[in-house]
């Protein structure tokens, strides 16, 4: 019997009594808690944030189809959950991924659209790969003789596109030795060129330059006969930015679908909606007594009496450590200042002269309901990076996607 990674995995979930491998790439979604006794923190998320930041981005895009950048377990808010929601979204036309699990993750959550695989593959994976309609990136100096050994294994053309390094420096293929390149995957028959890309630096005139050289390497690929299918180079950056020079004839973002903002400038224009939030009820409030503290070193001592609540929620599921720098929380309406330190499973905010919230409160730790609490706020006030904010989103939260 031969094993491909996908029979792997399921029987080696199987012999562990793990979920069925179907299952555990769907997701279970569950109900947000609802019992007073059950606390732990829960993350929701918004697909109709998601279609609205969506939008937003094939408008400013001038209505190029977007390549919906879904790595990092969907930047935070989880695959199994973000990727069905933007796979019925006409403004998506592919996924970009960097592993090879991401790609049979989204499949296996019944994405039907291409998927582009950004990063390396192992050929044992291919098979698997190529029957679920994954594009792979080719950028290696042996990629015209393995692909073909691929090829021959597969019984057809293997669908690529082609990761071009023009300036980046961090992978591709140099595009100053593309050409010759070019010309020997075309000659081998094995691949279907179906698109051509470039990282961007961030540099805003290097990019346009960069793009340039994209261009460049396509037209002197046509010149020689070989096309290089659909070009794209802009990220959510350069979306914001508005470098035109860069859209090409795909835009590849990913924060901004999320509601990130790249810049304190386009969150002053207040364009996206942060498409989830972190939640957690309240577990305790106490009252203390002038000169008590709270949390590890008691760095907060009070003054005067005041009341405190305790959030069952922490580092370990991605809130930020130094949220006690001036990050708030949303409680009923009203934003309670983070005081003590931020520990792995808890959170404690200040309420005031009177016992304003109640054991079992819904709290918002981050998310669109009021400017302080948006990610990028709360990074901000917290010395971290907005992308923390998502990336940081601990996998073992549970996730409720919001009807």
């Amino acid at each position: 019997m031969s094993f491909s990674r996908r029979t792997f995995l399921e029987t080696s979930s199987a012999s562990l009594g793990l979920l069925p491998l179907a299952e555990m790439l769907r997701g279970v979604v569950t109900p947000a808690p609802k019992t007073p006794g059950h606390f732990d923190p829960w993350l929701e998320i918004d697909p109709a944030a998601l279609a609205f930041n969506t939008d937003v981005v094939r408008r400013a895009a001038g209505g190029r189809p977007i390549i919906a950048m879904v790595k990092n377990n969907a930047y935070g808010l989880g695959l199994v959950h973000v990727g069905p929601a933007l796979d019925r979204l006409d403004a998506v036309a592919a996924f970009g991924v960097v592993r090879v699990e991401e790609a049979l993750t989204l499949r296996r959550a019944g994405v039907r659209k291409p998927i582009v695989l950004l990063g390396p593959c192992d050929d044992e994976a291919v098979p698997d790969l190529v029957r679920d309609g994954v594009r792979l990136s080719l950028w290696s100096d042996d990629d015209p003789a393995r692909v073909s050994r691929l090829a021959r294994a597969a019984g057809r053309p293997v669908p690529v596109h082609l990761y071009i390094d023009t300036g980046m420096h961090r992978m591709g293929m140099p595009y100053r030795a593309a050409a010759a390149w070019i010309a020997a995957l075309a000659r081998s028959g094995a691949v279907r060129i179906e698109g051509a890309l470039t990282e961007l630096t961030e540099d805003p005139d290097f990019d346009r330059e960069q793009a340039e050289r994209l261009r460049a390497l396509a037209a002197e690929a046509r010149g020689a006969g070989n096309t290089l299918g659909t070009l794209h180079a802009a990220s959510s950056d350069a979306v914001a930015r508005g470098l035109t020079e860069t859209f090409l004839d795909a835009v590849r973002p990913g924060f901004a679908l999320y509601g990130g903002y790249v810049s304190d400038e386009q969150m002053a224009r207040g364009e996206l909606r942060c498409a989830y939030r972190l939640r957690a009820r309240v577990l305790r409030v106490e009252r203390l007594e002038a000169g008590e503290g709270v949390s590890y070193h008691r760095r907060y001592r009070v003054e005067r009496p005041t009341w405190i609540a305790a959030l069952p929620v922490g580092h370990v599921d991605g809130y930020p450590t130094r949220a006690i720098d001036g990050a708030e929380v949303l409680i009923r309406g009203r934003l309670f200042r983070v005081v003590g330190y931020v520990s792995a499973s808890h959170t404690i905010v200040e309420i005031g002269p009177e016992p304003a919230v109640q054991v079992g409160d819904e709290a918002i730790l981050v998310g669109p309901d009021h400017p302080n609490i948006h990610p990028n706020t709360v990074a901000k006030r917290a010395g971290s990076s907005e992308y923390n904010m998502f990336m940081h989103l601990s996998p073992a939260l549970t996730r409720v996607v919001r009807a």
